[in-house]
C-alpha cells in the first residue's frame, strides 16, 4: 500500500523556491556632480531608467541636462558619483570603462550622418561581423523606419524627417542596452515631430531599450517619457510620471514651465489666505507668510451673466471676480482672454475652447477651480 502520509516539513519547504529577484534597473546613475571653475553644473543627480523604459531630463538651457548626458555616454568625466549599467559599474571617480565598450548608443539633434555613404551603409557603420548580416540588420531597421526604398539613397537625397529615422536605425543597429538623445527633434519642421516622436517610441518600446532623452520643450517630454526628470540649476527638483509632474508640481517655477499660469499673491492668517477670489485654505504656513496661488489659464471660467453683483459662491469655485477684457485672440483651437482685474489692477489670462472674442473693454465675471490652484510660499 503507497504511503500516503504527508512529506516532511524539510522535504517541502525544499519543493519550495522563492522568486528570482527583479533586475536591476538598466541604467543607474548615483550622486553625479560636475564641477567647472567652483560652479555645480551637475550636482548630486540620482536617477535609474529600466529596460524598455523611457526618462527624460527636461529643463532649461543651462541646467546641466546635456553635461549629465555626456558624462553617462563616457565623453566626460564626473566628479563625484558613479554609473551602473544592468548592475555592473561603468564609471565612478577612479574607474572608468571606454565609451566604445558601453553599450550606450547616441542620438543627436544634427544627426551626423556620413554624407559619403549610403544609408544602408550609414544604418550598418557600428555593426561588425560578416557583410551580409550587416545588410541585413540595417535593411531590417529601415522597413521599420519606413524607409526600405531608400536602402540605397545618400543623405542628400533625404529630408529632415527622413534623416532623422536614419540617425536612429543607425542608433539602434548595434542593439544598444541604452539609448542616450539630445534634443533629437528639435531640428524637424513642427508638423512632421508629432508623427516622427510617435513612431520613434514605438521602435524603442518594441527594441526595449532604456532610453534618456534630453530636451527643454515639455510638450515632447510629456508626450515621450514614461517618468520626467526636472532638472533646474543642476540639480533635479522633481521626478516622476507625467501626469504627476504636471498635477502636482513641487513649486511654482514648476508648474509654470508646463504652461502659462495666473499668480494670485496674499498673506497668511490664521492658516488662511483672502484672495479676490475668497479664502483659500494654507495650513501649516505661519502667519505674516506671503503666498502665491498658482491658478493655469484653463482653469479660468468666465460667467457670461453681466448683470448685478456675479454668480454666488460654490465650494468648487469660491467667490467670483470682476475683470475687463484687455485683449482676445483666437489661437486655432481655442480663446486667450486676458483680463484687467477690478480688484488690483494685475492681468489674469483665461484660455476657452473653441471661439471666444469679448470686446476690449467688457466686464465680465471670473471665477477658479479651486481643486486645480497650486499654493506655495512666495520665494526669491
Amino acid at each position: 500500500m503507497p504511503d500516503s502520509s504527508p512529506l516532511p516539513a524539510a522535504s517541502a519547504a525544499a519543493r519550495t523556491t522563492a522568486p528570482p529577484p527583479p533586475p536591476p534597473p538598466r541604467l543607474t546613475v548615483e550622486h553625479l556632480a560636475r564641477i567647472f571653475d567652483g560652479r555645480r553644473v551637475v550636482d548630486d543627480v540620482s536617477f535609474d531608467v529600466p529596460a524598455g523604459e523611457v526618462a527624460c531630463l527636461l529643463g532649461p538651457s543651462g541646467c546641466g541636462k546635456s553635461t549629465t548626458l555626456r558624462i553617462i555616454a563616457g565623453v566626460e568625466m564626473q566628479d563625484e558619483g558613479r554609473i551602473l549599467v544592468d548592475g555592473a559599474l561603468v564609471c565612478d571617480t577612479v574607474f572608468r570603462i571606454p565609451p566604445e565598450r558601453r553599450r550606450i548608443g547616441l542620438m543627436f539633434q544634427d544627426f551626423a550622418l556620413f554624407p559619403h555613404l549610403s544609408v544602408v551603409q550609414n544604418v550598418a557603420f557600428g555593426l561588425t561581423g560578416p557583410a551580409a548580416a550587416r545588410r541585413r540588420r540595417a535593411a531590417e531597421l529601415l522597413e521599420r523606419v519606413h524607409l526600405a526604398h531608400h536602402i540605397d539613397s545618400y543623405p542628400h537625397a533625404l529630408s529632415g524627417g527622413e534623416q532623422q529615422r536614419v540617425a536612429l536605425a543607425r542608433a539602434l543597429a548595434p542593439r544598444p542596452r541604452i539609448l542616450l538623445m539630445d534634443e533629437p527633434f528639435s531640428g524637424l519642421d513642427e508638423r512632421l515631430r508629432d508623427d516622427i516622436r510617435d513612431e520613434t517610441l514605438s521602435l524603442l518600446k518594441d527594441e526595449g531599450t532604456a532610453v534618456l532623452l534630453v530636451t527643454h520643450e515639455p510638450g515632447e517630454a510629456m508626450r515621450m517619457a514614461d517618468q520626467i526628470l526636472l532638472m533646474r540649476g543642476g540639480r533635479i527638483v522633481q521626478r516622476g510620471a507625467p501626469y504627476n509632474i504636471y498635477n502636482a508640481p513641487v513649486d511654482r517655477a514648476a508648474a509654470a514651465f508646463f504652461s502659462d499660469v495666473n499668480i494670485l499673491t496674499g498673506r497668511v492668517r490664521g492658516a488662511l489666505t483672502e484672495t479676490a477670489f475668497g479664502t483659500f485654505l494654507t495650513p501649516g504656513l505661519p502667519d505674516g507668510t506671503e503666498v502665491e496661488i498658482v491658478i493655469r489659464p484653463q482653469h479660468i471660467r468666465i460667467d457670461l451673466d453681466r448683470g448685478g453683483r456675479g454668480p454666488d459662491p460654490t465650494p468648487e469655485t469660491g467667490t467670483a471676480a470682476r475683470g475687463v477684457v484687455a485683449r482676445a485672440r483666437f489661437m486655432g483651437r481655442e480663446s486667450l482672454v486676458e483680463f484687467r482685474m477690478d480688484h488690483d489692477g494685475s492681468i489674469l489670462k483665461a484660455v476657452v475652447p473653441n471661439v471666444f472674442l469679448p470686446r476690449p473693454g467688457q466686464a465680465l465675471w471670473l471665477m477658479i477651480r479651486r481643486d486645480r490652484c497650486f499654493v506655495f510660499p512666495k520665494t526669491g
